[in-house]
């Protein structure tokens, strides 16, 4: 019963959150549309999401949003200082081939997305198998220094957490 009325508990409160952040204004009114909105679009959504990913360690990932949290406002600075210290000749933009050993589609796509909110890198492209995305950085002198980084900051954590 519970699972039907409520087929993804935690999208349903991140869906009022997010209501509320939209809105600007904490009213009864406002939460109860966000919670009306909480729960029916995961109610209309239910049919698109057959195999939903599962989360093995959930501390994990609050783990894993930090460091994240933690390497884009560290990327920030660093893609300032390139931008405003460094002179095009001197700026060595590289493609990057990392070689993947997730399988989950939902931990290749949580990987994606962290790479490309880094300042500095974005992820191109996945092989059509799957085993490995294309980052392309905007500026590294040692690009097997990028790729062992994504793999042990962020790979292996979203191994932990996904599979």
């Amino acid at each position: 019963m519970l699972k039907k009325f409520l087929p993804h508990p935690m999208l349903t409160p991140t869906l009022l959150v997010v209501w509320l952040a939209l809105v600007n204004k904490v009213t009864p009114g406002n939460v109860l549309l966000g919670l009306i909105i909480g729960i029916v679009i995961p109610a209309m959504t239910r049919p698109y999401w057959p195999d939903r990913p599962t989360v093995h360690r959930p501390l994990k990932v609050i783990e894993y949003i930090l460091i994240v949290i933690w390497d884009i406002v560290v990327a920030n600075v660093e893609v300032a200082l390139i931008i405003l210290f460094k002179r095009n000749p001197d700026i060595h933009s590289h493609w990057v081939c990392v070689p993947l050993e997730l399988t989950s589609p939902e931990a290749i796509t949580v990987l994606a997305g962290t790479i490309t909110m880094t300042p500095g890198t974005v992820s191109a492209t996945l092989a059509a198998d799957g085993g490995s995305i294309l980052v392309h950085c905007l500026h590294t002198d040692d690009p097997d220094d990028i790729r062992a980084s994504i793999k042990s900051r962020y790979e292996g954590r979203l191994k932990e957490i996904f599979q």
